[in-house]
């Protein structure tokens, strides 16, 4: 069988596996609690477990295996704790901004790629990755957030934030009957996008454009290593966890390490 005759068979596969993806995420993502907590630790033991299957194929000896495991380990439990910590301590918003501008740096990366192609940054690595697809990864990623930031401030200029602090996301009871339709947490996003706005946005698109495709090419260079084209195949259709999750993993990794230092520097 052709490759695109292949591809068009392994469709409805691909398409059943997407929706239940998205809906356990989402439900996860939204519950928060432990429900979100035993999805992110799921996936990362999942992705650890393919990382070692990748490590045994390219790594000799027991002493450089163990060496890589243990760099996984820590790898994974950083991003694994951050999306944690980001969904406890800034709530949902915060969780899905990162989690779009991911996806948007996927699919621009994507869409200019194949429009413009050009110079590819690393063709042994991932022959595919062109520098005009990480142009358009930053674009979408620096438009995901400006989305983001606007509909933010919409949602906080509504009784829908009251609504949703009170009934899903509470830090605290609910507010009495009577009492103001708002509190504090309802006022702190700027209902003015302006071209501060805009560059910031491009800019952390920029950042995080660039970190999620560094996690894509870094698992790109463990399946060359150990010479396979997916890092497993857990989900039907789609390959292996790292191959889905290898740029969030990225970012929330690096967000890790930041929160960690400044939390360092802020003890000193």
């Amino acid at each position: 069988m052709s490759e695109p005759a292949a591809r068009k068979s392994d469709l409805g596969v691909r398409t059943v596996s997407a929706v239940v993806m998205l809906a356990v995420t989402g439900a996860a993502l939204w519950l928060g609690g432990w429900w979100w907590t035993v999805l992110v630790v799921a996936v990362a033991a999942g992705v650890l477990y393919e990382w070692r299957a990748l490590v045994r194929e390219f790594a000799s000896g027991f002493g450089a295996q163990a060496l890589w495991t243990l760099a996984g380990v820590l790898y994974l439990g950083v991003a694994a704790s951050m999306l944690m910590f980001v969904r406890e301590q800034d709530g949902l918003a915060t969780v899905l901004t990162i989690l779009l501008m991911v996806i948007a740096t996927d699919v621009g990366a994507y869409f200019a790629g194949r429009t413009f192609g050009g110079p590819k940054i690393a063709p042994k690595i991932s022959p595919s990755k062109t520098w005009a697809g990480l142009v358009g990864g930053i674009i979408g990623a620096g438009v995901a957030l400006l989305l983001a930031h606007d509909a933010m401030h919409r949602f906080y200029a509504t009784p829908l934030c009251q609504w949703y602090y009170d009934r899903v996301d509470s830090f605290g009871p609910p507010m009495p009957p009577g009492t103001a339709p708002f509190d504090d947490r309802c006022h702190f996003w700027s209902p003015e996008i302006d071209l501060t706005v805009v560059w910031q946005s491009l800019l952390g698109g920029a950042v995080v454009a660039i970190v999620a495709q560094a996690g894509d090419f870094f698992e790109s260079w463990m399946k060359r290593r150990a010479g396979v084209k997916d890092s497993g195949h857990l989900i039907p259709g789609h390959g292996g966890l790292f191959d889905r999750v290898d740029g969030l993993l990225a970012v929330s990794f690096v967000l890790g390490v930041l929160f960690i230092v400044e939390q360092l520097i802020a003890q000193q």
